[in-house]
């Protein structure tokens, strides 16, 4: 990446960003951890984990004023990478959480699992079928990498051709979306190895 490129995460204070923070650190990056809006002013790629519930992420992100900055920022079409809860926080709303909103940066919403014979939360090592493998940032990545998910919801996109992948848990479910320099997962890149440091070098790598 450029040297005069700056990364950031958002630290709403709910979710486990530690694991994120140690990856980007492997790579050589020293990310700056945003707490307010202004703090997006200098920077070059934004990075949104999560970890928690949909209403209670929501409602951390309006006390420190970040909501309209968030959507400012992916209107703008700058790099943005969403994780976890940072990826279902982009829809409309969300079953876990029916009295809040979301940012609606993505028209769809956020069911839970409900297929017979399969445990919830999904946990663990699971496949995500690329729709366009040589497309950035999955370049690299093989057809079907392999990557770690924990979640109990997964969201449910209005339009079908911003899914970048796949997933099978008893159901087939968007477990990536991708639009413009926007790409949100519902796995945790930082926690899956080989595949996922190459997923978040390659962001990176975006201009």
């Amino acid at each position: 990446m450029s040297p005069k490129s700056k990364v950031g995460v958002i630290d709403y204070g709910g979710g486990n960003i530690r694991s994120l923070i140690q990856a980007l650190e492997k790579l050589g990056i020293s990310p700056e951890l945003v707490t307010s809006p202004e703090q997006l002013e200098p920077l070059s790629h934004l990075f949104f984990p999560g970890q928690g519930a949909f209403g209670d992420c929501m409602k951390k992100l309006r006390g420190l004023g970040l909501v309209d900055s968030i959507f400012e920022w992916i209107q703008q079409d700058k790099p943005f990478f969403g994780i976890c809860v940072g990826y279902q926080l982009l829809f409309e709303d969300s079953e876990e959480s029916p009295e809040s909103k979301g940012l609606s940066v993505i028209e769809g919403n956020v069911v839970r699992f409900r297929e017979e014979g399969i445990k919830v939360p999904h946990m663990g090592w699971n496949s995500a079928q690329l729709r366009d493998p040589n497309l950035e940032p999955w370049m690299g990545l093989g057809l079907n990498p392999y990557f770690y998910f924990v979640h109990s919801y997964h969201p449910n996109p209005e339009d079908s051709s911003i899914c970048a992948a796949m997933t099978e848990y008893g159901v087939s479910f968007p477990s990536a979306v991708q639009r413009g320099r926007l790409i949100a997962t519902q796995f945790h890149p930082e926690k899956s190895q080989k595949a996922g440091m190459n997923l978040i070098e390659n962001f990176l790598l975006q201009k």
